[in-house]
This record gives C-alpha cells, sequence and structure tokens, in this order.
C-alpha cells in the first residue's frame, strides 16, 4: 500500500468539494441549525446529569443515550477482548472526543498534556496531572498511577493530533509504551455524513458545535487483544508493533510523519495560502486543484513536486516538475535543486561556447561590432533608447552569422 502524505491525513476544507453533496449540505442548512441549537440545550443537561450522578455502569448508559440524542452514536467490536487487568488504554486519535467517547464504555482517565487547565479540564473529561513542564516527569507520575491498585486504566492517544482517519496514522510518541509493560489497543473508527470531521487549528468548542450541527457522528470503537513487551523490546520498537496493529485492523498506512511534521505543514500552507490568492501564475497555483484534471503519471509527478515544494518553496513549480521529469525521485530533484548542478553546467557551456565563438570570430577578423556599455546614460531619452537598440541591432547581427557559420549557410539563403 502507498504510503499517503500530509495533505491525505489531514482534512483543510470544513465543506465537501463535490457539488451533489454540497447541494445537499445547503438544503439540509437550517435543520442544522435549528438541531445545533437544540443540542446546545440538551447538552447543557447532559453535561449536568454526569456531574450528579456518581460513576458507574448505570451513569454511563444514560450519558451514553443521551450522547445518542446529541448525534454521537457509539458502537463497540469484540467488548470480551476487553482486559480488565490492563492499566493503559492505546487508541488512535479522530477527534476531539475520542477520550470521551471511550469513557462511556469503559471507566478511564486520559490526562491533559497540553491545553487549558482547571475547570475546562475537568469539564471536558481530563485528568489534569499538577506536575512541573516535562515529558519525565509526567511519564513517571504516570507509571506510579498504573501500578497504584485500585485506579482506573488510562487512556492515552500515542498520535497525540488528530488525523482524518482515512489514509493513515501518525508515527507513535514513545513514551506512553514506557509506562507498562502490557496494554490494550483500540481502534477508533469515526463516520460523518456532509462535512469533515476536524480541520487544522480548529479549537475543541468549535469542533463541538459542528458536531451538533452535523446530522450525526458514528464512533465505531473495536477493542484489540492485549499485547505484551517483549524481552529486550524498546519502547520505541513496542510502539512501533502497537502501531502496525492498529493500522492493520482500520486498513490504514502506518507512517512516519509525525505531529510536528503536521504542524510544519500547516505552517507552510498558511503562508503559502496568501501568495496563491494574491497570484495566478501557473507556477505559484496549488498542485491539488490540478490533480482532478491529470492523468495517473501525471498526478504522482504532481504529488512528489508537491514534497519538494514543501522542503523547497522558494523553487517554482514548472522547474520542480521539469526536474522530476527527468529523475523521477524526489530526493535526486531535491539534490539537484539545492546544488544547482543542471543549471551551473548550462551556464557554463553556454558561456565557454559563447567565449570561443568570440574568440574565433575575433581571430577571422569578423568580429562584431558591439558598441560597449556606455559609462554614464544618455542625456534624454531618446539617447538611452537609441544606444539600448544599437546594441540591440549587433547582437541579432552576431547570433545571426554565427547561425550561417554553423549550417554553412551562404548570406543571401539567410536573408
Amino acid at each position: 500500500m502507498e504510503t499517503p502524505g500530509i495533505e491525505d491525513m489531514i482534512d483543510f476544507r470544513r465543506l465537501p468539494k463535490d457539488t451533489l453533496v454540497l447541494l445537499l449540505l445547503l438544503l439540509y442548512f437550517p435543520v442544522g441549525i435549528c438541531l445545533m441549537l437544540l443540542r446546545i440545550f440538551i447538552g447543557i443537561h447532559v453535561f449536568l446529569v454526569s456531574c450528579a450522578l456518581p460513576e458507574s455502569f448505570l451513569r454511563r448508559l444514560i450519558v451514553r443515550v443521551m450522547c445518542s440524542v446529541l448525534g454521537m452514536h457509539v458502537r463497540q467490536k469484540n467488548p470480551r477482548s476487553r482486559d480488565r487487568n490492563t492499566k493503559l488504554y492505546i487508541c488512535n486519535h479522530v477527534t476531539e472526543f475520542d477520550h470521551n467517547i471511550i469513557n462511556l464504555l469503559t471507566p478511564c482517565c486520559t490526562p491533559q498534556l497540553e491545553g487549558s487547565t482547571g475547570f475546562v479540564c475537568w469539564a471536558r473529561g481530563f485528568m489534569e496531572v499538577r506536575l512541573a513542564p516535562g515529558q519525565g516527569a509526567i511519564g513517571e507520575s504516570l507509571q506510579r498511577y498504573c501500578s497504584t491498585d485500585g485506579t482506573s486504566p488510562l487512556l492515552l492517544l500515542p498520535e497525540e493530533d488528530t488525523t482524518n482517519g482515512h489514509a493513515g496514522l501518525l508515527k507513535f510518541s514513545s513514551w506512553p509504551f514506557s509506562l507498562t509493560d502490557s496494554i490494550q489497543p483500540v481502534a477508533l473508527r469515526v463516520a460523518r455524513p456532509l462535512i469533515a470531521l476536524s480541520t487544522p487549528e480548529s479549537s475543541w468548542l468549535t469542533e463541538l458545535l459542528w458536531t451538533f450541527f452535523a446530522p450525526f457522528t458514528v464512533y465505531h470503537v473495536s477493542w484489540l487483544p492485549p499485547v505484551s513487551r517483549q524481552d529486550g523490546e524498546s519502547s520505541q520498537e513496542f510502539a512501533n508493533k502497537v502501531q502496525e496493529l492498529l493500522a492493520c485492523e482500520l486498513g490504514l498506512v502506518s507512517t512516519k510523519i509525525t505531529k510536528a511534521d503536521k504542524a510544519e505543514h500547516i505552517k507552510r500552507k498558511r503562508h503559502a495560502a496568501p501568495q496563491t490568492s494574491s497570484s495566478v501564475r501557473p507556477g505559484s497555483i496549488g498542485l491539488g486543484f490540478m490533480v482532478p484534471s491529470m492523468g495517473t503519471d501525471e498526478r504522482r509527478i504532481a504529488k512528489m513536486a508537491q514534497q519538494v515544494k514543501d522542503v523547497l518553496p522558494h523553487i517554482p513549480l514548472n522547474v520542480i516538475v521539469k526536474d522530476l521529469a527527468k529523475t523521477n525521485c524526489v530526493d535526486i530533484t531535491i539534490t539537484n535543486l539545492l546544488e544547482n548542478k543542471e543549471e551551473a553546467s548550462m551556464e557554463d557551456t553556454a558561456m565557454s561556447s559563447f567565449g570561443a565563438s568570440m574568440n574565433s570570430t575575433h581571430s577571422s577578423g569578423s568580429a562584431p561590432t558591439i558598441k560597449p556599455a556606455a559609462k554614464s546614460f544618455g542625456k534624454s531619452p531618446a539617447d538611452r533608447h537609441l544606444s539600448l537598440q544599437e546594441r540591440k541591432e549587433a547582437l541579432y547581427s552576431f547570433a545571426r552569422r554565427r547561425y550561417i557559420e554553423k549550417h554553412g549557410l551562404d548570406q543571401e539563403d539567410s536573408q
């Protein structure tokens, strides 16, 4: 299976591109607004009920039914595979509410590693870790938590950022796999009609409103058998193994793209957007708009060119595509453009050829009468234009003479 790029793993558009689906969304829009307002009112009651009732199976059942009214439907597969002795659940990350969905099925705690603290952290269902900044200190605290008897299992999302769940998984961070030697993988699929599940740099509150606006959002939770660390297996190797298991279960690709790569790509795209909107030159148009009208080879070249463009944003796309057509390799093209070998060799060849031609014509007594550059501009625009015109005519004359000599033509034939 082909490794997807960042563009395939993130939905940058909330609204659909398909004209028919967009038309259906426009027809649904008034209904969606009414649903969103009604669900906001119901959502307040869901929050109050979840706060009032103690942690129990009855509470989770009531809240799960009320969440269905909010349009968040939860389904689970292989619940008997869940090991009640496992202290760590590992799940892929699709939406801002994945931890809430898993918590509707079984009691678990998800630490808040980034973002707001205090009441907002608690209201969103996170466990606040009150420690000084630093991944090591957090890891030690969570490791002690996992070794304590009577505590709820931890739910961690090692991708550390969301994807659209359609193409691949971000590279799993290794530190969650250093907490325990046995983990429970949880595969999460999310489906929603008409609109995307999430977009980059969108707040959790915005995502909640879009969830209330959508007709429904279906969460499919699959419990995989527990996985234990092998003797001599490092945390990163353990993480890679679990990532492959989840990718196979979800039918996705396990990639090496990290959260930092995603953030850098979003940053580049945000800075490139104003340039694209302010200029309509072919070299500055994003290849994403050209891909639908291309063939298979053209789409492949366009995808490779976009990868080179991400690394070398200052290089025009037409230059990148031209070099890729010769090399058919992203790495070689990047090397060529960085070292500028081709352009330098062409320039050296042209200069040496031009110098040799000038020497040969000078030795034969047929040197062109090219007027040297003036030491100062003419006093009037007419004088400056005349000087420039004379140089042009001399250059044209020299080029014509070189062509005649090269092809052995007569002066009369070239007229």
